[in-house]
């Protein structure tokens, strides 16, 4: 998954940082690329509707 499909998922880089339990900033530093672990944390609060990329696994 890259950045701008969580974005669209939760509607903003905040509310992507909420879900997550995080610092909005700590969103802006991902560039593109989410980090593999939070792709996982993404995909369980997604209940799979964001899936992580194959290639972090």
């Amino acid at each position: 998954m890259n950045i701008n499909d969580a974005i669209k998922h939760f509607g903003s880089k905040t509310k992507l940082a909420a879900a997550l339990g995080i610092h909005p900033s700590a969103v802006t530093q991902w560039g593109e690329t989410i980090p593999t672990t939070r792709q996982y944390q993404l995909q369980v609060i997604s209940k799979n509707k964001l899936k992580a990329d194959q290639k972090a696994a």
